[in-house]
């Protein structure tokens, strides 16, 4: 505090300037206490206030004198300083009677007033910010500045800070919340991201201040000060979690100080804006709205959650699993990270249900999923046991109205029971090709038609069987049946599902199945694609990969995927598959070596995958199960599902096009090194904790492993899978240890669409292209703009980046090809979805699935649709022996902001973007049978694609085309495997 001896000049409100003491100021202060406490005039205080107003005056005074040394402070301005003083000292009552006491004056003033003076307008009331409690205090701008400079701190060369507190000051009103001030200050940063990621990180730093001041009860800026706050502040926070019934009390059993003091606060500026502004909206545990969590208690929570039941090891656990959470190096699914360590541990993300045909089964099963999709489950239905339209009820001697109407119940219930109130509902429903119901099937997205026979709100799946891909691409003929009149077909595959299947067809043909109906294959083919095409859906997954593949083909069959269509497991009446989900951050293992080149670090990788498995593997215990069925197959079963995102930023990272041969060898070896780690991983906990209770019979015991797996499928097609099945690691260790010990978990691996989570840390989601490098993304929070923050980095280091190529990225949606001033090799590495091939995309994910036991969320990107095209990569992804795809998604209308650029300025539309033909009217029903041994188009897959079905090239019709519905890059509301 400066001396007591020391003076300011001081402007009165008629303009004098006169002399004034700095001990005045505890005098006021006095005066205030005095009148709270209802004390005579020179009544003194106790000796605690006293101290209290000593140290408030010494505050205030330092906060003044700055100003004071440049020139005289208005008066006014003191007694602001006073007010707010008091405020952040927690004696709102003595502020409010400080605040009366000015107000009474100024009425006096008021009335002495004769005339209004350019002084007294420059005294009229100012803005005020009300506080929780009701009481309105002045308006701080200084406090604004200062708090807005703290954020951009190192960041002046890009960031404006006069500028940030003009925006704010333009959205002030009288009677504004702090809430609203804050949000007012990282709108201002968050508006100008697209202009210089460095508003991103300006963004954060305010983002954290309010979480901060939230969970801790202040913000530190100094390192040293958040430190020693974090480590103080988490037991309480354990305390008041437990007290408030937000956290379990088993996190009290830790060592609480261990924990503490492996608390990392300074990995909280690792998050980018979204991220943190994600985890605030909806995964920081809350009481009564106030969060309770900073983002490092967040992480310690979901570790402590997921080794509670490690037993005298725990601690040690939750430290280990803090560490690889925390650094962002893998990431647990969004059930999990909303339910850890809480007192409903529901941490799975999907459940799988088979649905038998009996009225009772179908309204549980519909029961079931309200149960299941309450606790934040995504669900995958398997219908296809339910008979067909027209066929016979013995119990009433009437005729069934086939599956339909029950889907519409489904779609109906979805929407009633939203996960919870956190995120909306969601079912998928799959249906094999051979189902009499099947075309309507396909019909359920339209929206024409009967709406009572629609399923707005519901996913929908092919199940679709090798048999029907080689008689479509023969031209040959397919024949529709109802289950209850060929009830084996769900259960078979292979060579065992085509013998019974022409057994079924002679049957029909001698008059012996009345209910069937045969159509050309390749009728039905165009059928699906146009569906996927107009609606996004029925998506096409593969019935006889995922089961020939299935390390579980013993003990049951895959009658479905799920969701997201990455996950293959066993279902029946008696088990509803279970699905526990993390993924691999894979940039986070690209590092820097000692050359200064970028390299991936396969040895932080296998130290990971390790403890990414175990943390999967304690899911299976800890988790609260909605049903029976599935409590019973996911105990049994074990099984987990460790995925991956970030590819594209480590391929970015490491200087690799998305379009090279390069980019598919590195989805190739990252997979191996996964698969090899976790599988390595499971086996080992398996000597530790004993196999899976179904594992005897496995292919994991017969020594199959998922590579072994691809010849398998070639022999039941009785053709070439069109994928290669070199090695680079030496698997023999592996067998080994699987021989000798067995496994812990039937599956392992599954590559889940990761939207939110790969939002979390920062990077583009799952095994997808980069959508764009300029967008705007929608979720539960809002609308926020992207920008590839690490290729605005490099173009700033070689000095392209301004406000024209900002313009010109907007004007070409995000896409650098046709921008003239950037280098080749930066718009090689950075390409966007559309620009890249399809074809790459399946190459990659080929390479991967032969490594991996489940399957993968496969999105398609095509910039220009035609029949041909579309049944060409589909008929290529069953060809290379993909178990699943997931969205076919097409260039839709621009979702970058254009009202501020000339559309004149930069020429013609992308070349990525346009048709080949001018033709809107052609769709893909126009589309002729290929001749056998049409010319195929190169691959990276290696040799020719198939003969296709559909030999139109007309592009699809402009007005049609879309990106999709759920789960895509912009999509806020299906988030229930990510």
């Amino acid at each position: 505090m400066p001396p007591a001896t020391e003076t300011w000049l001081v402007r009165k409100r008629d303009g004098r300037q006169v002399e004034f003491h700095t001990g005045r100021i505890a005098d006021a202060i006095r005066k205030a206490f005095r009148a709270e406490l209802n004390l005579a005039e020179g009544q003194p205080l106790d000796p605690e206030t006293e101290a209290d107003v000593e140290r408030i005056a010494a505050g205030v005074a330092e906060e003044i004198a700055p100003f004071a040394a440049s020139g005289p402070v208005d008066v006014e301005k003191v007694q602001d300083w006073v007010e707010i003083a008091l405020m952040r000292s927690g004696h709102y009552r003595v502020a409010r009677a400080y605040i009366t006491y000015r107000a009474e004056h100024a009425k006096k003033r008021a009335l002495q007033r004769t005339e209004v003076t350019q002084d007294d307008a420059a005294a009229a009331p100012r803005l005020s910010v009300t506080l929780e409690d009701g009481t309105r205090i002045p308006f701080d701008e200084a406090r604004i500045r200062r708090r807005l400079a703290e954020a951009a701190r190192g960041l002046e060369r890009d960031v404006n800070v006069e500028e940030l507190t003009e925006e704010v000051l333009r959205s002030m009103f009288d009677g504004i919340s702090p809430a609203e001030l804050d949000r007012a200050m990282i709108l201002a940063a968050r508006s100008r991201i697209e202009r210089d990621p460095a508003h991103d990180t300006v963004a954060a730093r305010l983002m954290r201040m309010v979480i901060h001041n939230e969970a801790l009860g202040t913000h530190k800026s100094d390192p040293e000060d958040l430190d020693a706050l974090y480590r103080h502040q988490f037991e309480h926070y354990l305390i008041d979690g437990v007290a408030a019934g937000r956290l379990d009390p088993v996190v009290r059993t830790f060592d609480t100080p261990r924990l503490a003091k492996a608390l990392k606060p300074e990995r909280d500026a690792g998050f980018k804006y979204l991220g943190l502004q994600t985890i605030y909206d909806r995964y920081l545990l809350h009481v009564e709205g106030r969060r309770i969590e900073t983002p490092q208690f967040f992480w310690m929570r979901v570790a402590m959650g997921l080794a509670s039941a490690e037993g005298a090891d725990k601690s040690d656990r939750a430290i280990e699993f803090y560490e690889v959470l925390s650094d962002f190096r893998f990431t647990s699914a969004t059930p999990t990270l909303f339910n850890s360590a809480t007192l409903h541990p529901q941490l799975s993300s999907c459940y799988l249900t088979t649905v038998q045909d009996d009225l009772e089964h179908i309204f549980k099963s519909i029961g079931d999923n309200a149960a299941l999709s309450k606790w934040a489950g995504g669900l995958g239905n398997d219908w296809t046991n339910i008979r067909a339209t027209g066929s016979h009820i013995s119990g009433t001697n009437g005729k069934s109205q086939g599956v339909i109407p029950f889907l519409k119940i489904v779609s109906d219930a979805a929407v009633a029971v939203n996960q919870g109130g956190k995120r909306k509902g969601a079912v998928c429903s799959y249906l094999e090709s051979w189902h009499l119901d099947i075309e309507e099937f396909l019909d359920l997205r339209k929206n024409t038609g009967d709406d009572r026979r629609r399923t707005h709100d519901m996913h929908t799946a092919n199940w679709i069987p090798d048999l029907f891909m080689q008689r479509m691409q023969a031209g040959e003929d397919w024949t529709l049946f109802s289950p209850n009149d060929v009830p084996d077909l769900h259960d078979l595959y292979g060579k065992a599902f085509k013998e019974r299947y022409e057994h079924y067809e002679a049957l029909a043909d001698s008059g012996k199945i009345k209910l069937s109906r045969r159509l050309p294959a390749v009728d039905l083919w165009r059928k699906m694609l146009t569906r996927v095409f107009e609606t996004g859906h029925p998506w096409i997954t593969f019935k006889d990969p995922s089961n020939i593949r299935s390390p579980q083909d013993h003990c049951g069959v895959v009658h479905s995927s799920n969701l997201c269509t990455e996950i293959l497991l066993n279902t029946s009446r008696e088990e509803t598959a279970v699905c526990n989900l993390g993924s691999i951050n894979l940039r986070r293992h690209v590092v820097e070596g000692p050359d200064g080149e970028m390299r991936f670090d396969y040895d932080l990788l296998a130290e990971t995958v390790r403890t990414a498995v175990r943390m999967l593997d304690n899911v299976v215990d800890i988790n609260f199960y909605p049903t029976k069925e599935a409590k019973n197959a996911n105990t049994r079963h074990r099984p987990v599902g460790l995925g991956l995102m970030g590819f594209q930023d480590a391929l970015a990272a490491l200087g690799i096009s998305f379009a090279s041969d390069e980019a598919v060898e590195f989805a190739d070896e990252s997979m191996e090194r996964i698969s090899y780690e976790a599988i390595r991983a499971s086996a080992l906990l398996a000597s530790e904790r004993g196999p899976y209770s179904s594992y005897q019979g496995s292919k994991w015991d017969r020594g199959l492993l998922p590579i072994d797996t691809v010849d398998l499928l070639a022999e039941e097609r009785g053709e070439e899978v069109n994928v290669d099945r070199d090695a680079r690691l030496d698997w023999a260790p592996v067998r080994s240890l699987i021989a000798q010990h067995g496994m812990r978990n039937s599956n392992v691996m599954a590559i889940a669409p990761t939207a939110t989570i790969s939002t979390i840390v920062g990077v583009a989601q799952s095994i997808e292209p980069m959508y764009k490098h300029l967008y705007v993304k929608s979720n539960l929070s809002g609308d926020f703009t992207q920008v590839n923050i690490e290729l605005v980095k490099e173009l700033k280091d070689r000095g392209l980046w301004g406000a024209d190529l900002l313009e010109q990225l907007k004007y070409y949606d995000g896409a650098l090809t046709e921008i003239a001033d950037v280098p080749e090799d930066v718009k090689a590495r950075y390409l966007t979805a559309f620009e890249v091939d399809p074809a790459w995309i399946l190459a990659c994910a080929a390479k991967r699935q032969k490594w991996i036991d489940q399957g993968q969320s496969l999105n398609l990107y095509m910039s220009a649709p035609s029949g041909k095209k579309l049944s060409d990569i589909y008929i290529e992804a069953w060809a290379c022996g993909l178990k699943t795809t997931y969205y076919l998604r097409t260039l839709a209308a621009t979702q970058v902001e254009k009202s501020t650029v000339d559309v004149n300025k930069f020429g013609v539309q992308p070349r990525w973007m346009k048709n080949k033909s001018e033709s809107d009217n052609v769709a893909i029903e126009r589309g002729v049978v290929a001749p056998a041994g049409s010319p195929a188009s190169p691959s990276p897959l290696g040799g020719a694609s198939p003969a296709t079905a559909i030999a139109d090239e007309t592009p699809l019709p402009a007005s049609a085309v879309q990106e999709g519905a759920a789960c895509d890059p912009n999509d806020p509301t299906c988030e229930a495997c990510q």
